[in-house]
């Protein structure tokens, strides 16, 4: 158990935790605004009134990239049930003639960029809005073309915190004024002055590190995701960009490969079990407490045994059948049940994974804040664009 509500089982072999522990023990002590932003202690740079005057509107243009825009998809889609507004994501170059037909009076634009210079941010409100509507920005307090949009539009402005990169902000200001406007309990996702106090939650996460990195030095270094819920998919895309562009560095790191079951158990499962053995495994499954059920007078006899069974039912009889035969094959694997769908819940996720990912970098020896080889792609594409 990690949390009263999240079920976790290890990687099954041992290792020692030393080092791992001795690193934790340092990080906590750090004056490191990334943990400040998931406690109950977080300041936030905005007044809460500000934001509930917004909550009129029904439908919401979210325009980021990245750490800007995925912690807050994630939100929306794994709590979808609890959300009456309609939220739209703008997080790639594509056209956005359907969003026009939105009624702009009952529509609010939130653009969010730590630098408040990402190119395709700029480009999308570029084409998205026009003076007439209502906007808030969430960037850093600096000048840059956001802000100075913003202040032209004279648009409400939320500033980014500038010492939370924005793949680790999901609980700063970026994630945490859409949850507002959402009708989330904002309180609620923020868990670590909890967990941190949790032994059972703190020796797992210990432990679960120190043998991700025994598997990353053994070359093992493919993280694949085996998610059983469709809900927990843009979570696990906030998780791939927090893995990927925080300990891809020095020829190191860890490759994080999302698999939607079971639809891959008829595409990509015979790989798993059978294939190279560089890759280890998190299966992933979220308890439903409705789910459809199978019709039963459209069930034939020799296949009785569905009679009466949920969606959910049968797809944790599959999760628990594949954990069965990796097991059985030995291939290094954990796994995450979570008992109840909610704040709290995703809250304990996304500490886990953020604290996960920094002490592996930690431990590899790699800055798990920075993201330099992204950065030459980013001024090569500006000066072709300047040169053309």
């Amino acid at each position: 158990m990690l949390t009263k509500k999240i079920l976790f089982k290890n990687f099954s072999f041992k290792r020692s935790n030393k080092k791992i522990l001795i690193l934790f023990q340092k990080l906590i002590k750090e004056d490191n605004e990334i943990l400040i932003s998931m406690g109950n202690f977080y300041k936030e740079s905005y007044l809460k009134k500000k934001v509930l005057k917004f909550r009129k509107f029904k439908r919401f243009n979210l325009v980021g990239m990245g750490g800007s825009v995925l912690g807050t998809r994630s939100i929306y889609s794994f709590l979808n049930h609890k959300i009456k507004k309609i939220f739209s994501f703008k997080d790639n170059l594509i056209d956005y003639k359907q969003d026009l037909k939105f009624n702009k009076k009952d529509t609010l634009n939130i653009i969010v960029s730590k630098s408040g210079n990402t190119l395709e941010t700029i480009i999308n409100t570029n084409i998205l809005i026009n003076k007439k509507q209502n906007n808030i920005f969430i960037t850093e307090n600096k000048k840059s073309y956001l802000m100075n949009l913003a202040e032209k539009l004279k648009s409400e402005i939320i500033y980014h915190n500038n010492y939370i990169g924005g793949r680790y902000s999901v609980l700063s200001e970026v994630g945490m004024v859409p949850a507002q406007l959402m009708g989330l309990n904002v309180n609620k996702f923020r868990r670590f002055n909890y967990l941190v106090k949790n032994k059972k939650f703190i020796n797992a996460l210990i432990s679960n590190v120190s043998k991700i990195l025994h598997l990353a030095n053994n070359k093992k270094c493919n993280s694949i995701i085996l998610n059983y819920d469709e809900k927990s998919l843009e979570f696990f895309q906030w998780y791939q960009q927090l893995v990927a562009e925080s300990l891809g560095k020095k020829s190191k790191g860890i490759l994080p490969i999302i698999s939607q079951m079971p639809k891959d158990n008829h595409s990509l499962m015979q790989f798993y079990l059978d294939g190279f053995k560089k890759n280890f495994y998190t299966f992933h499954f979220v308890e439903e407490s409705s789910s459809r059920k199978i019709v039963n007078n459209t069930i034939l006899n020799s296949h009785s045994y569905l009679k009466n069974k949920s969606i959910n039912e049968i797809k944790r009889s599959q999760f628990n059948a594949s954990r069965k035969v990796f097991e059985q094959k030995n291939i290094p694997h954990r796994s995450f049940i979570i008992k109840k769908r909610d704040e709290e819940s995703l809250g304990e996720l996304f500490t886990f994974f953020i604290l996960e990912t920094i002490l592996l970098g930690k431990a590899m020896n790699i800055n798990p804040y920075d993201q330099p080889a992204v950065e030459l792609i980013k001024k090569e594409t500006s000066q072709i664009l300047k040169r053309a």
